[in-house]
Order: C-alpha cells, then sequence, then structure tokens
C-alpha cells in the first residue's frame, strides 16, 4: 500500500484521483477498524425495499451512519427500533461516492432504553406530578374562531396543507408567525412566538396551532424541551399541538389543550365546517316556519270554533225585524177595536147620568171621535217612529258586523301576545340555541355562579340530554350592586264591547 505524503516543494509525488484517494482511506479503514463493538442509542431506521436497512447510532454527542446487510437481518438477536440502546458488531468503512463512513453491523443486540429516551420520561413524570398533564387544566376550543395563529415553519407542506384546509372548511383569519423547527434554536424561537401572541405584537387570535411535519427523533427533539413545555401550558390562548405524525408524540402533546395527529387533522379541530353549519341552519329555519304555520291553523281552528258559539248578527236583525211586522199588522185592527170598545162603554156610563145623551147619541159620537181622533194621531205618529226604526236597522246591523270583527280582532291580537309571553318565559326553549340549564343533583336549579363551591356535583340541561360534570373551582364573589328590577309586562287592555240592543 503506498502511503500518502503532503504535497510539499520537495517531494515529487505524483498526484491521486479522488478515486485512488477515496479508495486508499477506504482500505486504511477496513484494515484499522476492521472490528469494532459500539454502545449507542438507535435514533433513526429506514428499512429499504432491497432489504437492507440504515440506520443512525448516537450519543449525546455524535452520530455514525450503520448499515446492516440483507443477509443479516433476520440473523439479529434484536430487531432495530428507533430509540433502542443497543451494542453493535462491525467494520468501519466508507462510502467513497459521498465521502462518508459508515459502520457495517454485523450482530446487534439491545442494552436497554436509550438515554435520551430515559431522560424524557424522568422529564414527563415531573411535569405529570406537577399536574401540566391534567386534563382538568385543558382550556375547551372555540367553536368558531375568527383568527387563528399558526407557528411553524413558512416554507414546506406543513403550512400549505394547513391553509388548504382552513380555506375549505371556515375561511378566516390566519396568522403565521415563522420559526424554524428543528435544531437548538427552535425552542426558543417557538416560545418567543408563543409569548409574542399572548403580548399582542401581532392580532391576538382564539386558537394556536404549533406544527412541524414528521421526521426522527432527533428532528423532533426541540419540541421536547422543558421550557417550550412549560409555555405552552401556561399560555391562556388554547393551543393544538401537531408535531410529526399520528405515531409521534412529543412533550408538548401532553401539556397542550389538544392533540393532532397531523398538521392537516389540527386545521379540522380549530374549525367547524361552514357547509354543515348553513345546513343546520337551513333546518331550523325549516322547522321554525313549519312551526309557526301549525300554531297559525291552531289559532284559526280555535277562533273558528269560538265563532260558532255567538249568534249571528243577520239573525238577530231578521227576528227584530220579525217582531215589528207582526206588531205593525196588528195596529189597525186593535185600534178599531179599542175605539168600538171605549164608544160603547162610555155610551152606558154617561146614560145613567143624562139619558138626554142617549137621544143625542151622534154629539157623543163627536166628542168621541174628537178624542179618538187625537190619539189616533198619536199612534200614527208611534207608527212612523217604528217606521223610521226599521229603516235604520240596516245601518244598526252594519255596525253590529263591524264592531263584531273589531272585538274578534282584538281577541286575536290578545291571544297573539299572549302566546309570544308564553314561548319567551318557556325555559327550554333557550336550550335550542346552544344555552345549558344546570341543576344540582336534587333538580335545583343554580341561578348563578356565587352559589357553586368546588366539588359541587352539577347536572348539565342541554336540548338533546343531561350532562353530569363536577365544579373544580369557586366562582369569584359578586358585585353587592343590587341588580335593576324587572319590567312589568302590562297585559293589552281588555277589548270588550257590550251589546248594542
Amino acid at each position: 500500500m503506498t502511503d500518502l505524503l503532503p504535497p510539499t516543494e520537495s517531494t515529487n509525488a505524483a498526484p491521486y484521483s479522488v478515486s485512488e484517494l477515496a479508495g486508499a482511506l477506504k482500505r486504511t479503514l477496513e484494515t484499522t477498524y476492521d472490528h469494532v463493538r459500539v454502545r449507542a442509542e438507535i435514533s433513526k431506521v429506514t428499512r429499504h425495499s432491497s432489504g437492507h436497512v440504515y440506520l443512525t447510532l448516537k450519543d449525546d454527542r455524535a452520530a455514525i451512519d450503520g448499515v446492516i446487510w440483507k443477509g443479516n437481518v433476520s440473523r439479529l438477536k434484536a430487531q432495530p427500533e428507533m430509540g433502542l440502546e443497543v451494542i453493535v458488531t462491525g467494520k468501519i468503512t466508507t462510502f467513497p461516492a459521498s465521502s462518508k463512513y459508515q459502520i457495517v453491523i454485523e450482530s446487534l443486540e439491545a442494552a436497554g432504553m436509550g438515554a435520551l429516551l430515559a431522560q424524557l420520561e424522568r422529564l414527563k413524570g415531573k411535569l405529570n406530578a406537577e399536574g401540566l398533564f391534567d386534563p382538568a387544566r385543558k382550556k375547551p376550543l372555540p367553536f368558531a374562531p375568527k383568527t387563528i395563529g399558526v407557528i411553524t415553519s413558512p416554507t414546506g407542506a406543513v403550512i400549505r396543507d394547513i391553509l388548504h384546509r382552513i380555506r375549505d372548511r371556515w375561511p378566516c383569519r390566519v396568522i403565521v408567525w415563522p420559526v424554524v423547527v428543528q435544531g437548538d434554536a427552535a425552542p426558543g424561537q417557538v416560545i418567543r412566538a408563543i409569548k409574542g401572541f399572548e403580548a399582542g405584537e401581532a392580532p391576538k387570535p382564539d386558537v394556536l396551532i404549533i406544527a412541524r411535519g414528521g421526521g426522527s427523533v432527533e428532528d423532533l427533539w426541540p419540541f421536547n424541551d422543558e421550557a417550550l413545555a412549560r409555555a405552552v401550558a401556561a399560555c391562556p390562548i388554547p393551543i393544538i399541538s401537531a408535531v410529526g405524525h399520528e405515531t409521534d408524540t412529543t412533550l408538548i402533546d401532553f401539556v397542550s389543550d389538544r392533540r393532532a395527529p397531523t398538521p392537516t387533522g389540527a386545521a379540522e379541530m380549530a374549525t367547524p365546517v361552514l357547509s354543515e353549519l348553513k345546513g343546520f341552519v337551513l333546518d331550523l329555519e325549516r322547522r321554525r316556519v313549519g312551526t309557526f304555520g301549525r300554531s297559525m291553523e291552531s289559532r284559526r281552528e280555535r277562533v273558528a270554533l269560538l265563532s260558532r258559539a255567538l249568534p249571528k248578527p243577520q239573525d238577530l236583525i231578521n227576528s227584530a225585524q220579525q217582531r215589528l211586522d207582526y206588531i205593525a199588522h196588528r195596529l189597525d185592527g186593535g185600534l178599531l177595536k179599542n175605539l168600538n170598545l171605549h164608544e160603547t162603554g162610555f155610551v152606558r156610563v154617561a146614560g145613567r147620568f143624562n139619558p138626554a145623551l142617549l137621544a143625542r147619541p151622534q154629539a157623543l159620537k163627536a166628542d168621541q171621535v174628537s178624542q179618538l181622533s187625537t190619539r189616533a194621531l198619536a199612534a200614527l205618529t208611534r207608527r212612523v217612529a217604528l217606521a223610521e226604526s226599521h229603516a235604520r236597522l240596516p245601518a244598526w246591523a252594519q255596525r253590529m258586523d263591524d264592531a263584531m270583527q273589531r272585538q274578534l280582532k282584538q281577541r286575536r291580537e290578545r291571544l297573539s301576545s299572549l302566546e309570544q309571553l308564553r314561548q319567551s318565559l318557556n325555559p327550554d326553549r333557550p336550550l335550542n340555541l346552544g344555552f345549558a340549564r344546570v341543576h344540582r343533583k336534587d333538580g335545583a336549579l343554580v341561578a348563578s355562579a356565587a352559589a357553586i363551591i368546588t366539588n359541587d356535583a352539577l347536572e348539565l340541561h342541554f336540548k338533546d340530554g343531561i350532562v353530569d360534570v363536577v365544579a373544580t373551582t369557586e366562582a369569584p364573589p359578586q358585585s353587592s350592586q343590587p341588580k335593576p328590577a324587572p319590567k312589568k309586562v302590562t297585559p293589552p287592555p281588555s277589548s270588550d264591547q257590550g251589546s248594542l240592543f
């Protein structure tokens, strides 16, 4: 083997080609390190379609690539897995095409959990003991956010997937805070972005998404930083963690308010579907119109039933007109009969005192006829008055019909007002709008937050069911300022009208 000498002015060694130099280095490494044992942590495993396995061995200060040829994979004592601490045996060689050295692994055995994963488990236990993983402290996500903040790299497919999904489901304002998502600078930049959104350096969003694509444990390790986890837990804005793929887990997944399996899943968690909400509103409108129509039809039927109990105005007029015609028909005969009766009686009584009057009945009749004519004139006057009253009967009938219609209209309006008041006082009506009513376990209604203490067992009554909850905190004391008295509802004035007769 030819020794490699550094070029100097005193040497006349021929120059090497790149291939010759790479081959000489390869032979040197394979001769010197033809059998080595290495204890390390596997941080990345790639199984090629050819059957070879490519991986990376690392500790806290260095990393080396490794390869297991297809023929040795089935003979290994343990199969390589990411995060597994192993002891491997092989030889060091180079890959001349890329000027990299690697270890060709001949045997592999497990040596215990990786140092990094063990450190992560200790940190998880510490934060869990402090209550940062408690589901009770996680904040609910807003139903329909107006602004969404995204902390991720401004380049790559992640931000494009998030924006595309939000635009399809719920078009709203999206603010992107660009950060690096890999390397030592990543935790500090993500913390700076969270603090910036909190302090109002950008328009404050309703929900935050921390997103990154998939990668190896080393690529995702910045999101296992303790300071970053505490910043996520302390943020008052609801945070969705979307780091890596569904099988990847980082520390911020446990302290965030919601974990998404992918960045696209985070966009779906943060937004409702606009088309579904439109369909729901249209269904509510259809039900409202149907309910209103059925209510109006029910009221028409009730008014029709009530109107049947009232006498018809024309029947009242016809009955009065018939009585008037009957009296008018008997008036002439009654007057003549009355005249004859009074004439006979008067002659009989007067003849007892003055027989001479019996000899002059015509004189008596003259006086009597004068009296009777006066009475007949009075009767005729009354008959004229009756005829005038008879002529006014159609006008009275029209007035009575108008009065009846006005009374029915006023009764309908009063009935409608009472129905609206009944609907507004219905305690279950707000439940259809998305509200909930709070009861205690004994059925008592909870009217204020001040009546609730920690660990109270409560029931939330929704439109479609009841949910049992437990109060975790006490409400702050209420102000002592008296509440304004409710306005008194004055019922509409009575529209009753007396009879026209």
